[in-house]
């Protein structure tokens, strides 16, 4: 039976063993699958590390990447996404879409016969939780009883963050403004998962509350992509968000920094805290890799 990963929750009882394969792949690079797999990339949105690390994921386990755009194809216009799905099945092992709808990621898994992979869309990205509790993982060396400040916006990166922290016991506490709260539907997943694992979640006003004491301090743009025409009154909605050297001043003396990237630098974000010596960001980024190489090797095996 296919297995897709559209949301982290599709991880619930193997994301600790597919990051310890996403560690053991980055350590030994002989490990490559038999035959040669093909993987179909469906980008609607830009990107560059998604992009870029799936091409090498595929080479280094012995397979081969294909770049397709909306105007490379029929899909949804002209075609079905369900007879796409269809076709592309025929052709492929495995298919990603980055997606502008998440309900046209869970159309093209309905009826694919091969495993799809959600490469971000507008609920979540939980190709990036696996890169970034790896990363997470190779530093502190544990994951429960870990404390995460997520500073911003309640995009899909807090959504998906706050089920990867459920899931692996870890204590979350999300800083967002109000009418900017992450998912409720996924929040509440997040909630009913936690009572099993012992996690903590929060939502706060108070970045400084959810900063003390933490051991990992993340953020992310304040604009994401397809939000273009709400610049202007987002920026001025969290203008109070930005994580800078008074803020993390609150959390452990050993904490790290983390952001999915690309970064707005001045913004979200200061130079001397992404540039600092707690970032991680760019071991983060170099684990896309890795655990992506852990994921496609975990749902073809």
């Amino acid at each position: 039976m296919k297995r897709d990963i559209l949301s982290v929750a599709d991880m619930q009882n193997d994301l600790e063993d597919i990051i310890d394969l996403s560690i053991k792949l980055k350590k030994d690079r002989t490990i490559k699958f038999s035959e040669k797999k093909i993987l179909g990339m469906i980008f609607e949105k830009p990107s560059t590390r998604t992009r870029i690390s799936l091409e090498a994921a595929m080479e280094q386990l012995n397979g081969h990447a294909i770049y397709l755009s909306p105007k490379d194809m029929h899909l949804g216009d002209g075609e079905t996404i369900a007879d796409t799905a269809r076709v592309m099945s025929r052709f492929l092992d495995v298919i990603s879409y980055r997606a502008f709808d998440y309900k046209n990621v869970r159309e093209l898994a309905k009826y694919s016969t091969v495993p799809v992979l959600n490469a971000l869309d507008n609920r979540e990205h939980p190709m990036q939780i696996v890169a970034d509790f790896m990363t997470i993982m190779e530093k502190k060396h544990r994951l429960e009883g870990l404390k995460m400040a997520y500073i911003g916006d309640g995009n899909n990166m807090a959504n998906s963050l706050l089920i990867g922290a459920a899931i692996t016991g870890m204590d979350i506490s999300v800083a967002c403004p109000e009418h900017h709260d992450p998912d409720q539907d996924l929040l509440y997943r997040a909630r009913d998962i936690a009572l099993k694992t012992g996690s903590r979640i929060e939502i706060v006003r108070d970045p400084r509350t959810a900063v003390d004491s933490s051991d990992i301090v993340y953020t992310d743009v304040w604009v994401s992509m397809g939000e273009e025409s709400e610049r202007e009154k987002k920026e001025k909605a969290f203008k109070n968000f930005q994580v800078n050297e008074d803020l993390v001043d609150f959390a452990d003396r050993n904490y790290i920094f983390m952001h999915c990237l690309p970064a707005r630098r001045g913004l979200e974000v200061t130079d001397g805290v992404i540039d600092g010596i707690h970032s991680v960001v760019f071991d983060e980024a170099e684990n896309r890799l890795y655990s992506e190489k852990g994921v496609i090797y975990t749902v073809l095996s």
